[in-house]
Parts: C-alpha cells; structure tokens; sequence
C-alpha cells in the first residue's frame, strides 16, 4: 500500500476513534511528516486526500481542522466496522466454522478481554 495510503489511514483512524476531536486543529504538513518520518510532499498528499473526503478542511491562514460534521465521521466510522466485521466472518468462514459457531464464539471472546 502506499505510504500517502497509510498515513490517510492512520489520521482517519485517529478521527473515527475520537482520538483527534472534531474540529481539533491538526499539526502543521512538516510536523506530521517529522513524526512520521516521511517527505513533506507525501504527507501533503495524504491531507489534501483527507480534505477530498471532507474529514479535515483548511483555513487559509489557520492551518487545517478535523471537520465537525459528526454524521459525516459517524457514517465512515460505522463502514469500517462493518468492513472489520466482514473481513472477521469471511476469515472464521474460511476456517470453517457456520455462522451459528460464530455467533457461539463471541460471547467467549468477551470474556477473555475482562
């Protein structure tokens, strides 16, 4: 995958997990691409991807903010769970177990994190 790939994905992570607020301001492009220890013109790819998808937004002199649109970030936070889910039943289908074992095999997942 594409490093502009995985840095959009960690930022969007960290938007849909609550991590980044919305409407937090987010690092400046040299900061992000410091800590990242990537090139300046990847990371500007990566914000001006995530700014096409409308999760974050520039202000000319104020720098770029997570949107504020909660719906907007509810709605691609819900798609990734329901990809992880899909991904998690395809990969127990594919070690053989029925829906009805997976559904079985939940509740002691659960368990076992507490």
């Amino acid at each position: 995958m594409p490093i502009y790939l995985q840095l959009m994905e960690r930022i969007k992570h960290d938007i849909i997990s609550g991590l980044l607020e919305p409407g937090a301001k987010i690092d400046s492009v040299r900061d992000l691409a410091a800590r990242f220890s990537v090139n300046p013109n990847t990371m500007q790819k990566a914000l001006s991807e995530l700014e096409r998808e409308e999760l974050l937004h520039a202000e000319r002199t104020a720098g770029r903010f997570v949107t504020r649109n909660k719906l907007l970030i509810e709605s691609i936070r819900y798609k990734e769970a329901r990809s992880i889910t899909e991904g998690f039943i395809k990969r127990m289908k594919s070690l053989g177990y029925s829906e009805e074992e997976i559904i079985e095999f939940l509740p002691y997942t659960f368990k076992e994190e507490e």
